[in-house]
This record gives structure tokens, C-alpha cells and sequence, in this order.
């Protein structure tokens, strides 16, 4: 028996910013082969469709769904659209998030917000929707995506970043305790710094003016284990949250990040 036979889970963030194993597409593909029913959600249809392919490949089932889970409604409708699909949400992966330069001098209030609201709005906003659907059914997974940037200092200012990365942490531990009595559990996965295609795409100019080997060096250098990660190892940690095998398991972090917030400096 796979791991999530049968199991319906939304996957939010479930495209990738660019070829390769991102936080949501392994998390998407690795519960496919597992068994479940993927409702795959992103707001950019094109990034969903390598996705579905590699889904389609490994003989998975999977709904592509487009919503900007910042918005109430389309949130709303995309839960909608998931029990029209497949009946049930029995796993929400909440997945989106990203992160902007700058502490509170440097950084305007624009991007301030767009932080709150791209970070820890649509986890709220999921779980707001979700968790009813859940309660009905008796019982489900939700696992938050974080970061260690919620944990700690992780080499550049990006206070925005951090802070609604430690509120996902704490929203996902009070939801778990409010919704542990009613079959619900609720945790996170902390990634540090993996080797997922947003670093190129993104994380270089913001850090590293675009030198992408500069950048994988100093956040190399920051991990015991000596290599960097990359989604697959957060799928795998999501995987083991979503799944029995951790149903004793509510209202904590699994940190995935090669032993660097085990470090003192």
C-alpha cells in the first residue's frame, strides 16, 4: 500500500520558477507516487505543466488548478473546484511563499505587505478554507511550509522574509492545537537553503548580483553536511507529515537544512 493511496492533497506553489526540483513540484510529483490525488495549484499555468507531466510520467493523478491564493474568493473557489474534482481534501501543502531584500529602513511599505500577504495571508487564507472541509470529514494534514529564515540569521537582511516566515511557524502551532482534538493535525517543514531553481531565478539578483556560483558557495558554506538539498528533500519531509506514519505528530517543525540552525554561528 503507497504511503497516500487515495488521498486527496492540495498542493499550492505546485509549478516551479524554473526547470527542476522546486519546494511544490517535488512535493506534488513525490505525493503522486505515493498514491494520491493531486489538486495542483499555482497561479502561472505554464509552470504547472511540467508538473503535470512528470506527474502524468509517474503514472499519478493530478488537477491543475490556477488561483492567486492571496485572494479570499479564489481561494475560496479553488477549494470548490477540489471537492468538485476529487470530493475530499484530506492533505493542504501550503507552499507559497518568496522572499524580498531589506530590513525595515531599506524596505517600503508596498513590498512590506506583498510579503504578508504572498507569505503568511495564503496560509491563512488555505486553512481558513480548507479546515472546515476537514473538520467535516473527521480528520486531515496540513502541512505550512517555512523557513529557517523564521528561525534565525541566515546570512542577508530580508526582514519581511523572516517575519512571516516565524508567523507561519506559530499560525501552523495554534491551529494545531485548536484542531488536534478534532482528528487535524497541523505542522511545518523549515527547508534552509536548498539548491532549488528560485535561486537562480531570483534569489542571485537580490543577493549576489546575479552571480549564481557565488551565491551556492556562501550557502554552502554554511551547512555541517557539506551539500546542498533541493525539493526533493522537502517532499520527503512533507511526505512523512502527511502521512500515518506521522499521526502522533502535530503542532511542531521538521527543519530540513543539513544541521545549519544546529550551528552557533
Amino acid at each position: 500500500m503507497k504511503r497516500l493511496q487515495d488521498r486527496v492533497a492540495i498542493v499550492s506553489g505546485a509549478g516551479s520558477v524554473a526547470p527542476g526540483w522546486g519546494n511544490g513540484r517535488a512535493t506534488a510529483v513525490r505525493f503522486a507516487e505515493e498514491g494520491a490525488k493531486v489538486f495542483a495549484v499555482d497561479r502561472d499555468g505554464a509552470r504547472l505543466s511540467e508538473t503535470l507531466a512528470l506527474i502524468a510520467k509517474a503514472g499519478g493523478t493530478a488537477e491543475p488548478h490556477i488561483c492567486d491564493v492571496t485572494d479570499g474568493k479564489a481561494v475560496a473557489h479553488m477549494v470548490e473546484a477540489c471537492l468538485h474534482a476529487f470530493e475530499r481534501v484530506d492533505v493542504l501543502v501550503n507552499n507559497v511563499g518568496g522572499s524580498a531584500s531589506g530590513g525595515p529602513v531599506e524596505m517600503s511599505e508596498e513590498v512590506w505587505d506583498a510579503q504578508v500577504d504572498f507569505n503568511l495571508k495564503s496560509v491563512f487564507l488555505a486553512c481558513k478554507h480548507v479546515l472546515p472541509v476537514m473538520e467535516r470529514q473527521g480528520g486531515g494534514a496540513v502541512v505550512n511550509i517555512a523557513s529557517t529564515s523564521g528561525l534565525r540569521w541566515t546570512g542577508s537582511a530580508q526582514v519581511a522574509y523572516a517575519a512571516t516566515k516565524a508567523g507561519v511557524i506559530q499560525l501552523s502551532r495554534v491551529v494545531a492545537v485548536q484542531y488536534a482534538a478534532k482528528g487535524i493535525r497541523v505542522n511545518c517543514v523549515v527547508p534552509g537553503q536548498l539548491h532549488t531553481p528560485m535561486v537562480a531565478a531570483r534569489l542571485a539578483t537580490q543577493r549576489a548580483g546575479g552571480d549564481v556560483e557565488a551565491l551556492l558557495k556562501s550557502r554552502l558554506e554554511r551547512i555541517p553536511l557539506g551539500f546542498a538539498g533541493d525539493g526533493r528533500d522537502t517532499a520527503n519531509a512533507v511526505l512523512f507529515l502527511a502521512s500515518d506514519e506521522a499521526r502522533f505528530i502535530t503542532g511542531t517543525e521538521l527543519v530540513v537544512d543539513g544541521g545549519m540552525t544546529a550551528r552557533c554561528n
